[in-house]
């Protein structure tokens, strides 16, 4: 499918460099189980996030600071089911080293974000999970294929209903409902009530973007998220990252719809 022409100027950019990140020699994983562990943050009584490290965005000004060994720890004390990555350097900043050493600090399953287009890309960096991305990819069955044959668990992002049916044909068990559009970058948050009445039951479903305070979290869950992939709203937060992971984990705490941040979730 591969639609590459109509989404912001910023992915467009990622797109057309995403070839040049190609990997080494084939990786072979033994992957910590993502529905597992959201089965287990939930049985415990806990929100299932999935807490993003990132150390910047097209959509938020800035960059978020820190070392992000010692932020995947923060979250994961916080209560962080699992946890993603960002390898993705032009844009986000991000690099394979990053999530490497994250990877060796936790005991979660960590998420490998970014934009992967071919198999090349899969041999960059160990990671339990890989990100597909159902619309830029051509042909995704292989794609998701060729992630498994390396033990890799795949989660592949849809927007719409049209997106989850090409991803079920795929094979996908794993799907993330990006609730941001990634034509214009505007988030609405009824996307994921939209489409995830379509999933079969048996699949496991992310809730991403915009996922901000206790009652994002709460809407996203009555929805039927298992999960939530949630990233600025916890590193721009005015507090600790541990205590708004916790907070967002515990979906306790005030009831403002846009805190400081919130809004730019990605």
């Amino acid at each position: 499918m591969n639609d590459t022409e109509a989404v912001a100027p910023a992915v467009r950019s990622i797109l057309e460099r995403a070839d040049e990140r190609g990997g080494g020699e084939r990786i072979e994983v033994e992957p910590r189980s993502l529905p597992a562990a959201l089965e287990h943050a939930a049985g415990e009584g806990r929100v299932p996030v999935i807490a993003e490290i990132k150390p910047t965005s097209p959509t938020t000004d800035g960059e978020h600071g820190g070392d992000p060994v010692e932020l995947a720890e923060a979250m994961v004390a916080g209560g962080a089911a699992a946890l993603s990555v960002l390898t993705e350097p032009e844009q986000f900043g991000g690099s394979p080293e990053d999530l490497r050493r994250v990877r060796e600090a936790v005991d979660v399953p960590v998420l490998r974000k970014d934009f992967l287009l071919s198999e090349s890309q899969l041999d960059t960096v160990a990671a339990d999970i890989v990100l597909l991305i159902a619309r830029f990819v051509e042909d995704l069955p292989g794609l998701v294929g060729a992630a498994r044959d390396r033990g890799f668990q795949v989660l592949v992002e849809v927007h719409s209903r049209e997106e989850l049916s090409r991803a079920l044909d795929a094979g996908a068990d794993i799907v993330g409902v990006n609730n941001r559009d990634l034509s214009e970058l505007v988030v609405d948050l009824e996307t994921f009530g939209s489409v995830a009445p379509a999933a079969p039951a048996e699949v496991t479903l992310v809730a991403e973007s915009g996922i901000g305070t206790p009652v994002d979290a709460r809407q996203m869950r009555q929805a039927g998220a298992d999960g939530l992939l949630v990233g600025s709203a916890i590193l721009n937060s005015e507090t600790t990252i541990e205590e708004t992971t916790r907070r967002l984990t515990a979906a306790t705490g005030p009831t403002e719809t846009n805190p400081p941040g919130a809004e730019e979730e990605t």
